[in-house]
C-alpha cells in the first residue's frame, strides 16, 4: 500500500467506501451488512488500507455501527472518517452529531470529520462553529468537507480557523470537474481530494453491457448505466482493458490507479465482496506510464454520454424492470 501525507495525517491512497453497508441502496441484501461488510473491513486493515469512510446518513446509522463492530480491538490500524448529514446545521447540531457518529462507531475520537453536503441555506460559519467545538472538546482530530466547490472550501477553513484538510467529491475517468480548481489547489495548498466513486458506479469496470438488469436504485437511476451510455463509453472501456492487458491487470484496477496518479488524491471505492476489495488494493501497486495516462485521459475526453432530461424515461423503465 502507498500513503499520502498532508498536514501531518497519513492516509492509504486506496480507502474503503462504506456507503453500501446496511444500505438498500445498492441491493446487496441483509446478509451482506450482517457477515460480508465486517470481513471487507478487516481484510482492508489486514492488507494495509487506512482511511475508513462512512456517514452518519447511510442506512440511518447502520454503516456507522457495522464499521465499529468491525475495527474493535482494532483502532490503531484506522484512519476513521464519517460524514454529517447538513440538515440544521448549528453549532449545538453539529456537536451532538458527532458526539452521536463516535458512540455509533464505539470510538473515543472521529479522525476525519466531515460536512457531506454544502447546506444552500446556512452559510459556513455555524457550521464550523460546531465543528471546532468538537475539535477543541476532542470528539473530532481533523476537519472536512464533502461535494464544496472551491471558494466554499476555502471559505469553510477561514471560518473554521484552522486546515480544512480535504474535500470528498466524485472523481474518475468520467468525471472530471475537479481537475479544474479542487485538484490544483489541494495540490497548491497540502490538501486532500478524497475521490468517491472513482470507478463512477462500476461502469468502469467494463462489466455492464446495457442488458443485464441492475441492482439498487443508486445504478438504476444513474444515467451512465442507460444503454445508449455504456455503448459511448466503448471506446474508453477498450482502452482501459487494453492498458490492463498489457499490465496483467484488470480495467477496475487500472481506472483507479489512475485517479490515485494524480498528486494529493485518494480513492475510496466500495466493495461488494471481500475478492472485490482485495483487487482494489492491488490498483494502489499498478503503475501507469505517462502513456497509459494520455491514451486513457484523451479517451475519457472523447466520452460524451447523454444527460440531461432526455434521460428520464430511460431511468424510468430500469427503475421499472427491477
Amino acid at each position: 500500500m502507498r500513503f499520502v501525507q498532508v498536514d501531518g495525517v497519513r492516509v492509504s491512497t486506496i480507502g474503503l467506501g462504506c456507503w453500501q453497508f446496511g444500505s438498500s441502496d445498492w441491493g446487496y441484501g441483509d446478509e451482506y451488512a450482517r457477515h460480508e461488510a465486517g470481513a471487507i473491513v478487516n481484510r482492508a486493515l489486514d492488507l494495509g488500507i487506512n482511511l475508513v469512510d462512512t456517514a452518519e446518513i447511510y442506512a440511518y446509522g447502520r454503516s456507522e455501527r457495522i464499521v465499529g463492530e468491525a475495527i474493535r480491538g482494532r483502532r490503531g490500524d484506522v484512519f476513521l472518517a464519517t460524514k454529517l448529514f447538513p440538515l440544521l446545521p448549528l453549532p449545538a447540531v453539529v456537536e451532538h452529531r458527532a458526539q452521536a457518529s463516535a458512540r455509533r462507531l464505539g470510538v473515543d475520537a472521529i479522525d476525519l470529520y466531515q460536512v457531506h453536503w454544502p447546506n444552500p441555506v446556512v452559510p459556513n460559519g455555524p457550521t464550523m462553529e460546531g465543528m471546532r467545538r468538537a475539535v477543541d472538546k476532542g470528539v473530532v482530530r481533523h476537519v472536512g468537507v464533502s461535494n464544496f466547490s472551491l471558494a466554499r472550501w476555502a471559505d469553510a477553513e477561514r471560518q473554521l480557523g484552522r486546515p480544512v484538510i480535504s474535500n470528498q467529491v466524485q472523481y474518475s475517468l468520467v468525471q472530471r470537474k475537479p481537475e479544474r480548481d479542487l485538484l490544483p489547489y489541494a495540490q497548491r495548498s497540502g490538501r486532500l481530494v478524497i475521490a468517491y466513486s472513482p470507478l463512477a458506479q462500476g461502469l468502469l469496470s467494463g462489466r455492464y453491457d446495457g442488458a443485464t438488469p441492475l441492482r439498487g436504485w443508486v445504478r438504476r437511476t444513474n444515467p451512465l448505466f442507460l444503454p445508449e451510455n455504456i455503448a459511448r463509453a466503448g471506446e474508453l472501456i477498450d482502452a482501459l482493458r487494453d492498458v490492463a492487458a498489457r499490465r496483467g491487470a484488470t480495467a477496475a484496477q487500472v481506472a483507479l490507479a489512475w485517479v490515485i496518479r494524480r498528486p494529493n488524491v485518494v480513492a475510496i471505492p466500495g466493495a461488494s465482496s471481500v475478492s472485490q476489495l482485495e483487487s482494489n488494493v492491488a490498483a494502489a501497486e499498478l503503475e501507469l506510464s505517462d502513456d497509459d495516462d494520455a491514451r486513457l485521459t484523451a479517451a475519457a475526453d472523447r466520452f460524451k454520454p447523454r444527460k440531461g432530461p432526455s434521460t428520464l424515461p430511460g431511468m424510468a423503465r430500469a427503475v421499472v424492470r427491477r
